[in-house]
């Protein structure tokens, strides 16, 4: 997912998962030609078989990425995506968040899927240690079907690992759709660092395979759903970065859907633009 600190000016980061089946290289044009200010990458699959990218330490691939990164002016933000479950090792990861590192990274994003807290917090913590000693952090997003399913569990994580580099990734369907309000996030502002804009109309889904199907292909633009983006971006704004992750659906030309994802979400923050 993706983002860039805010400043004076608001500066919008765009995540991978928007166009998925672009290429570092070509995402990051695209991003930038789109007015986007950094961009999320997916060196990681999210779950098995899901589309990803290696961008190797080294290698001619990743010095290609970076002259082209360099030469639109748009930063990488965050890297994802690692799901902490009963079988992860932190150190198994460590040439992915070397070559995170590598092309200027800040975050990586994970989410928890273990029943044993203590485990799942202790695995936490030597995540952020491997990610401290690369000058980055960690960013843990509750999604309904994982273990890890609210907002407060998420916080619960972090305060758990006692990592000074870990914090909380707020999406705005995982957080709304999963019973968080604007004061709960408010109450633990100082632990999110990373907000992801998208929308969503109707009902909540009620099972995981239905919350999966609307994470991965209900998400609409910010400002085309129902989800009260505004407050949790009024809530957000001094202390997130703010980005928009809302997949490609169909036959649509990806320039213009980066196009229309960064001026929708410009367009719902304009009174504070």
């Amino acid at each position: 997912m993706t983002i860039a600190t805010p400043g004076p000016s608001l500066e919008l980061g765009v995540a991978h998962f928007s166009s998925i089946a672009l290429p570092p290289k070509e995402f990051a044009v695209m991003a930038a030609r789109a007015g986007f200010a950094s961009i999320g990458l997916r060196l990681h699959p999210a779950f098995p078989g899901a589309p990803f990218y290696e961008l190797p330490v080294g290698s001619q691939r990743v010095q290609e990425f970076k002259t082209v990164a360099d030469s639109e002016g748009i930063k990488v933000f965050d890297i994802e995506f690692f799901v902490i479950d009963d079988n992860f090792v932190a150190a198994s990861h460590e040439a992915t968040v070397a070559a995170a590192a590598n092309i200027g990274a800040r975050r990586l994003s994970v989410c928890g899927d273990d029943r044993d807290g203590g485990r799942l917090a202790t695995n936490l913590s030597e995540f952020c240690a491997l990610a401290a000693r690369y000058g980055m952090s960690v960013d843990i997003e509750n999604m309904g079907w994982r273990t890890v399913r609210t907002f407060g569990d998420s916080v619960a994580v972090v305060n758990s690992c006692g990592a000074e580099n870990a914090g909380a990734l707020v999406d705005g369907i995982h957080f709304f759709r999963n019973g968080a309000s604007i004061d709960e996030f408010r109450a633990n502002l100082g632990k999110v660092k990373h907000v992801q804009l998208c929308d969503v109309r109707g009902p909540a889904p009620k099972t995981s395979d239905a919350m999966i199907a609307e994470a991965r292909s209900g998400r609409l633009a910010p400002g085309e759903g129902e989800l009260p983006l505004m407050e949790l971006w009024t809530a957000a704004k001094h202390s997130a970065a703010i980005s928009v992750e809302v997949p490609i659906a169909g036959p649509v030309d990806p320039q213009a859907h980066l196009k229309h994802l960064h001026d929708s979400a410009l367009g719902i923050l304009k009174p504070d633009h």
